[in-house]
């Protein structure tokens, strides 16, 4: 074993569970989350959402197949969900420190060390998965040997994370006859790749951009981290974008975002859906689709306004997976019907998106 640093991860509630550092030589804090998907941690790794969470990985080998290289394509890194790393801490259960795939060029404990991410194995990822069903996601600590403990748990939803991680400035991609403003709260590559296919013009926009200034067809609502009421900005325009009318389609935040705008409420999830087989029902018929999900919060529709209505509710607990609007071309779920982790049950809704802009355009023109 390479490394011989110990190391430990100790939740909120003093359990503590003891293993060995493979990442990065520095202790952090954060919120302890888990992930039950076999593979994709190059995936989830980079993905938005897991700002300020420590990851626990239930599949139990990781780092098999290494990390792959930087390719562009597009203008964005084509094997990964943003530019950097997300996450605060990699938990796993076993390491594997000999990597083999076509496409890997380093290590997983090599890229963990080059963006000063710290990783533990040699702990028991099921037992803490356990604990936080039975508890409830909990903050953490990892403390690696030889560095300095934070004193305090840190809770990464006090601080408005969509601003953190949302870029800073507007950026096109493609050249597509269809306009869509991607409104960034934390937006995952693929989201974009997936508008780019269906012949669009992707115009990407800061969190808090008035992107109701912009000459659009529809606008894209993307997932992100944190507790949706930071982003006041967000859900002003996004009132603003109603009254004009043009489609609009959420994703995971994107949803709670266009919810609360729509007159609901959001609540902090015992602890949260992350995992990449949960099923969800479309509303009104026998449809059941396999999906990808990874957020803390959840939307309460019982005070949607008038014209509203649930589109599809979680089979395992009866929360809400998203609303549409009865009249106007409004919708948004809590799932990603962008990933591709293995079931892509709902990229549909990305060509029903499209459907409704070609309508809405004719309808203009007429």
């Amino acid at each position: 074993m390479p490394d011989k640093k110990t190391a430990a991860l100790i939740l909120e509630d003093g359990t503590t569970f003891h293993g060995f550092s493979f990442g990065a030589s520095t202790s952090v804090s954060g919120e302890v989350v888990f992930n039950t998907s076999m593979m994709g941690y190059p995936e989830s790794l980079t993905d938005p959402s897991y700002s300020g969470q420590i990851l626990v990985l239930t599949f139990p080998l990781i780092g098999n197949y290494g990390v792959p290289g930087d390719q562009m394509q597009d203008g964005l890194l084509r094997f990964f969900e943003s530019d950097r790393i997300h996450i605060k801490a990699l938990v796993v259960s076993d390491y594997s420190f000999e990597y083999s795939h076509w496409n890997a060029v380093k290590s997983l404990a090599q890229w963990l060390k080059e963006n000063d991410i710290p990783g533990i194995f040699g702990v028991d990822t099921r037992q803490i998965t356990k604990i936080i069903r039975e508890k409830g996601v909990m903050l953490g600590k990892v403390a690696v040997e030889g560095t300095p403990v934070p004193e305090r748990f840190e809770d990464p939803n006090k601080e408005n994370l969509v601003a953190k991680v949302s870029c800073r400035e507007v950026t096109t991609y493609g050249n597509g006859k269809r306009r869509i403003v991607l409104v960034d709260c934390g937006c995952k590559y693929n989201i974009i790749r997936s508008l780019l296919v269906r012949d669009a013009t992707v115009i990407r926009v800061p969190w808090d951009y008035d992107f109701t200034t912009i000459d659009y067809d529809g606008v894209m609502l993307s997932n992100g981290p944190g507790d949706p009421q930071m982003c006041g900005a967000t859900i002003a325009n996004i009132k603003k974008a109603m009254k004009i009318g043009k489609p609009i389609f959420g994703i995971c935040l994107g949803n709670q975002l266009l919810s609360i705008a729509a007159g609901a409420s959001t609540f902090k999830l015992k602890y949260g859906h992350r995992s990449h087989n949960q099923p969800a029902l479309m509303v009104g018929t026998d449809k059941a689709v396999i999906t990808s999900q990874n957020h803390g919060f959840a939307v309460d529709t019982a005070k949607l306004d008038e014209g509203w209505e649930p589109y599809f509710i979680n089979l395992n607990d009866g929360t809400s997976e998203g609303i549409r609007h009865r009249s106007a071309p409004f919708f948004s779920v809590q799932f990603h019907p962008e990933a591709t982790s293995g079931p892509v049950d709902t990229s549909f809704l990305f060509d029903y998106f499209i459907q409704n802009i070609d309508d809405a355009c004719k309808a203009q023109k007429k």
